[in-house]
């Protein structure tokens, strides 16, 4: 009996590997008439595949490590084709371990998670269909949006695949590599500009952009405003392994580092987003080291923001805004847009001719990425609820905002099931920290769009998910056994 299943097994598994190396040389073939580029990506995604096989851990951190670097090539659709990769490197594990018979790890979380992005494909369907604003000629973008999705959605699924073998502790750890290249590059962003090729410039270009003449150091994440999103992420999470270690100082060195990158991306509503996590992360607890090290870390960046140039004319624009000057209303803001170069301007303008775009569709809107095509401004939205009630109509917002709410109760329902003080309970509270703060942040930024950042994101959501009670060691023994059974 034993006999026969494991010739099953590996016959099942001898196919499923001949089927995927029939395909990818077919794919290879049809690159190399392509694009030589495409060829070389080609070659080393079948490299990948083997690596996945052969040491699936190490290559899934690595390429949760790579991901970070990617951004520049954009115009070259390097990220996109990682996104692709991912979906498929995902789909091949998956079905290599169903034909086996061996565990596919997922949690109620991802079912979720699933079920909530292939609702989102509905858009997607109807676009073409012309039962949505748009006609079906962007469906094109609208697809590429819901691929992105569910990209998101098989890292998941992927990273969940480690729980039998790894701790949490260390992928959590191996993350923080990710920030190596990006701060390399912002750091010679900020010293030695010159030395670094057009692709790694940083952003000077018009438009609300741009400060002045004033360079936003923006790393390898393409936007000054990506990377100070991805910083505060990293920034939190420093901030809770400061708590977990003993030889605390190097995590001090690098807390000050993020904190100095935040400040040179002269991103005002990061510090916004900075105060409120820290709130978050301190309030409940109300230890006074904590206490006073969080308003220190608030207060060095603020100084830096303001004392500089760029900061101070930032701060300054917000007087010429409806928000703290009673003699500027609404319509005189639009007015002013066109003129006064101010960002916040900028967006009241963007947001009221997308609501009255909106109110032509209000149901189900005009389909996934379409908010760029409907104003005169041709840009984002700039708002996340502004660009869900557009692009997906009230049914849209509804499922965007239950879907942020469902969020915060996973992690509340995480840190209520740890310990008091445990690093679970604690590193659930700082995700929670993070989520907060982009929910507000969201209000006035084009975070939805910064995929690196989710990229981590839902590395974090689903290590969170992990049993951290359980030993690596006695994971991956059962792991052993279960190979050893079933091949």
């Amino acid at each position: 009996m034993f006999a026969r299943n494991h010739q099953g097994h590996f016959s099942n598994l001898t196919l499923a590997i001949g089927l995927a190396g029939s395909l990818l040389g077919f794919a290879v073939g049809i690159l190399a008439g392509v694009q030589p580029l495409y060829l070389a990506l080609g070659m080393g995604a079948v490299v990948v595949v083997l690596c996945f096989f052969k040491n699936f851990e190490a290559t899934v951190l690595g390429l949760l490590l790579l991901r970070s670097a990617l951004d520049p090539f954009s115009a070259q659709q390097i990220p996109a084709a990682f996104a692709i990769g991912a979906i498929v490197l995902t789909l091949l594990y998956v079905v290599a371990m169903a034909l086996t018979e061996r565990p596919i790890h997922t949690d109620g979380f991802w079912w979720f998670f699933a079920g909530w992005t292939a609702v989102q494909g509905l858009w997607v369907m109807l676009l073409p269909l012309g039962l949505l604003g748009m006609d079906g000629s962007f469906w094109p973008e609208s697809l590429r949006e819901w691929i992105r999705l569910c990209s998101w959605v098989m890292v998941y699924l992927l990273v969940m695949q480690m729980k039998a073998t790894t701790s949490p502790q260390r992928v959590i750890a191996c993350l923080f590599w990710s920030l190596l290249i990006p701060l390399t590059v912002a750091a010679l962003q900020v010293i030695a500009p010159s030395v670094l090729p057009p692709i790694f410039s940083g952003v000077t270009g018009a438009g609300i952009e741009s400060i002045g003449e004033v360079s936003r150091v923006n790393g390898t994440l393409g936007l000054a405003n990506t990377f100070a999103t991805f910083c505060l992420l990293f920034l939190l999470l420093t901030w809770w392994q400061i708590g977990q270690v003993k030889r605390r100082w190097p995590w001090l060195l690098l807390l000050g580092a993020i904190v100095f990158f935040i400040v040179s991306t002269k991103s005002l509503f990061v510090l916004l987003m900075m105060a409120i996590a820290i709130l978050v992360l301190t309030a409940p607890r109300l230890k006074a080291i904590e206490l006073l090290g969080g308003m220190a870390i608030l207060t060095i960046a603020i100084g830096l923001f303001a004392g500089s140039d760029a900061g101070r004319e930032r701060l300054a624009s917000l007087y010429a805004t409806p928000l703290l000057n009673p003699d500027i209303d609404v319509s005189r803001a639009i007015l002013l847009s066109a003129t006064d170069n101010n960002s916040f301007n900028w967006r009241i303008a963007q947001w009221t001719f997308l609501l009255q775009a909106w109110q032509q569709y209000p149901v189900m809107g005009y389909g996934l990425l379409t908010c760029s095509k409907l104003t005169v401004l041709h840009n984002y939205a700039h708002n996340e609820y502004v660009r869900a009630l557009t692009e997906g109509g009230i049914v849209g917002l509804i499922a965007f905002i239950g879907f942020l709410g469902v969020q915060i109760g996973r992690l509340l329902y995480l840190a209520r099931q740890s310990p008091p003080g445990s690093d679970r309970r604690n590193f659930c509270w700082t995700l929670l920290a993070m989520l907060l703060a982009t929910i507000v942040g969201m209000i006035t930024e084009n975070i939805w769009t910064h995929t690196t950042l989710f990229f981590y994101w839902w590395t974090l959501m689903a290590v969170a998910g992990w049993d951290w009670q359980e030993s690596p060691q006695s994971y991956g023994v059962v792991e052993q056994q279960q190979t050893e059974v079933y091949l």
